[in-house]
């Protein structure tokens, strides 16, 4: 056999054998979605940006499920926070062929999304907050922090009892977030025997507060408590100082944010917002996520990455146990996972629920969220 002819049957076989190799790593397909552009944009980067940390790592670690190497890849939707367009995002990743899904992020949008990868079977692990998600008893549904119902009820005892506030307005966004976290709170302040005055209302868009404002300014409370996101929390306390209300503003996480600071400027300042999970710096591990997440990213965490980092990593650790990637293999085991994450030690109950569901109390103090 001539040389050339050699060389030509070694190339082949190493065509082959490349082939062969890249054929026998699996591609693992995750889906995510967030809202990535509009006033929400700033949380569905940082969620993102969380899942994709993950995703990295698991590449990098090499992971082999059922004795084969796998590569992890996210499938990233922007589902603009509106619930018509997150179940034709879900849709669309489903048909994708998705493994399991990490999201969405608003409790409306997720609800609705949450059937569509329960008819499909695919595994879905959400942050959101509103307690009917994991209540419609989908096998599929898992929520990686506390609920609305757990987190309402911490800061409603908190400003009670803590705080010793008496006199609550309630204003919230009309969003199913918003709505079942000032539930929450209302219900829990009244158990407290504090009062709460007539309810407002405004809506996710909106950025001038003043009507409402002046209205419940008459009722002389000791605090207002917004059910909502940053975007409107900002400008409200903003507006509350210059109308002359000087009391404190509470919410829950979505208001726990650098965006939120920005945002009311100075009248940030001693705003309390509860949050459904450990404080980061309290946690093992959670600090080093913090440095590779600036390292990487140029800025600071904004407040959800770490629980879609997690979630990823719960995917992975349930599909190594399962040995499969097969989503009707996963789903059992996800209920068997005992994973140490960056925001809490997951394992979930029978209904999708974190066992133990940690909650934080946060303040602005001197321009910065602390832990309280």
């Amino acid at each position: 056999m001539d040389n050339t002819r050699l060389l030509a049957l070694l190339c082949c076989a190493g065509l082959l054998f490349a082939a062969a190799s890249a054929q026998a790593q699996e591609v693992v397909k995750i889906g995510f979605a967030s809202p990535l552009t509009g006033p929400q944009g700033h949380y569905g980067k940082d969620n993102q940006n969380g899942a994709q940390m993950a995703i990295d790592e698991l590449n990098a670690r090499g992971v082999k499920i059922g004795g084969a190497a796998v590569k992890f890849e996210l499938l990233a939707e922007d589902d603009q926070a509106d619930p018509k367009t997150g179940t034709v995002v879900a849709q669309k990743l489903v048909d994708s062929g998705i493994k399991a899904m990490v999201g969405h992020f608003n409790s409306g949008v997720t609800i609705p999304a949450s059937k569509i990868y329960a008819d499909a079977g695919i595994p879905q692990l959400s942050v959101s907050t509103n307690v009917m998600y994991t209540r419609q008893k989908f096998k599929t549904t898992f929520r990686v922090m506390a609920d609305d119902d757990k987190q309402g009820a911490a800061l409603g005892r908190y400003a009670a009892e803590t705080l010793k506030l008496k006199r609550f307005a309630v204003i919230d966004d009309r969003t199913a977030y918003g709505q079942g976290l000032a539930d929450s709170f209302t219900n829990t302040v009244l158990a407290a025997k504090a009062q709460v005055g007539k309810r407002q209302f405004t809506t996710d868009k909106a950025v001038d507060f003043r009507s409402i404002i002046t209205l419940i300014r008459s009722e002389r409370p000791d605090a207002v408590f917004f059910g909502g996101y940053d975007a409107q929390a900002g400008p409200m306390v903003r507006q509350m100082r210059e109308l002359g209300l000087n009391v404190p503003l509470l919410g829950g996480e979505t208001i726990n944010t650098a965006k939120f600071i920005e945002l009311a400027g100075p009248a940030a300042e001693g705003n309390t917002a509860s949050t459904p999970g450990a404080a980061l710096e309290k946690r093992p591990g959670g600090n080093a996520f913090a440095k590779r997440y600036r390292e990487r990213f140029k800025q600071d965490i904004g407040l959800y990455a770490p629980y879609f980092y997690d979630s990823v990593m719960v995917i992975a650790a349930a599909m190594e146990l399962a040995g499969s990637t097969a989503p009707d293999k996963v789903l059992p085991v996800l209920h068997k996972v005992r994973h140490a994450g960056v925001t809490a030690d997951i394992a979930f109950d029978d209904t999708g629920e974190l066992q133990q569901a940690l909650l934080s109390i946060f303040k602005v103090q001197q321009g910065k969220w602390v832990l309280q």
